[in-house]
């Protein structure tokens, strides 16, 4: 546990919300939460309850709706498949162009979100696992986990390989850096139209307030939504040594997400949707992108472990 001031705790969680570096790991466990961390977790949400003051538009929603899917599939293919999994190869250039786009939906960096998936594998539904539903509760599975002192570090251990891209440390060091620069953006891009392009009936608050707070919102809940439920409602396929099931409405939610039981039987794959009626949205675009040759290698399913079936629903942990 930190032996600082609270004065001291207060200047580096402050100077954290830009620089993770800036806040040391903490070396015992310590599962309060820091204050600090909830700040702008919270203002992202409270700029949602501005939508009745910037108006809605039919832009702005459709904005709204390609930055969740857009960033969905960077979270799902490249935070969690690639990242996390090694479930594909790619080049430095894609890998970095993915990994700005899953920094800018405000879940930290592909450092910090691999590694704490990684050990999520390894102590899964055990007493050490991070997030689990079973062992802490709902809401500290789902949102209350990542805002406590001893999970702010990234596990450099676990993600050493990661670490020799000097251009992913610096995506994980600064992580507010790409969401504010997508917040500027959307700024600039509404306030633009509005003065060019008056019949698209927007602004730059109104596309700040729907393009980023409204679709970050919904990108988070969808997210941690397979930490808190999907170890928790769904089927169980295969007899997994945790709780994981598969949930379908989840799954479209996260473009395949919820095909949870499938992904802890078999982590290896960049397809969780096993079979053709498992809509697995992230795995389609995947497909499309190693077709382009952007992505290669593509780990799909070998029979011999989609058969293995028996008595899922008995051996329940």
């Amino acid at each position: 546990m930190s032996t600082r001031s609270p004065a001291g705790r207060l200047s580096h969680s402050l100077a954290a919300w830009f620089d993770s570096h800036a806040q040391a790991p903490i070396d015992t466990p310590d599962r309060r939460i820091d204050p600090m961390r909830v700040v702008p977790f919270v203002a992202i949400h409270a700029g949602c309850l501005l939508v009745p003051w910037v108006g809605t538009s039919i832009t702005a929603v459709t904005v709204a709706l390609a930055l969740y899917a857009i960033r969905m599939f960077a979270i799902t293919a490249f935070y969690h498949r690639y990242f996390s999994h090694n479930a594909f190869r790619t080049g430095r250039i894609a890998q970095f162009l993915f990994a700005v786009m899953g920094a800018s939906a405000a879940q930290r960096g592909p450092l910090w979100w691999a590694s704490h998936h990684r050990h999520h594998h390894v102590h899964s539904d055990e007493p050490e696992d991070s997030h689990s539903a079973l062992r802490h509760g709902f809401a500290w599975s789902h949102l209350g986990w990542f805002m406590a002192r001893e999970n702010f570090a990234t596990r450099r251990e676990l993600v050493r390989s990661l670490a020799r891209y000097p251009e992913l440390r610096f995506l994980d060091r600064w992580d507010a850096l790409v969401p504010l620069v997508l917040v500027g953006l959307l700024w600039l891009a509404g306030d633009w139209a509005a003065t060019h392009a008056p019949g698209l009936q927007t602004s730059g608050a109104q596309l700040v307030v729907w393009g980023f707070c409204v679709s970050t919102v919904a990108l988070y809940h969808a997210t941690f939504s397979i930490n808190s439920l999907a170890h928790r409602y769904g089927r169980r396929r295969y007899a997994t040594r945790d709780a994981s099931r598969n949930n379908a409405w989840l799954a479209l939610l996260t473009f395949g997400e919820g095909w949870h039981n499938n992904h802890h039987h078999y982590p290896a794959s960049a397809r969780q949707g096993f079979y053709w009626w498992e809509i697995d949205l992230s795995w389609y675009g995947l497909k499309a992108l190693a077709a382009l040759g952007i992505i290669r290698e593509l780990r799909g399913v070998p029979e011999s472990v989609r058969a293995r079936t028996a008595s899922a629903e008995a051996t329940r942990p």
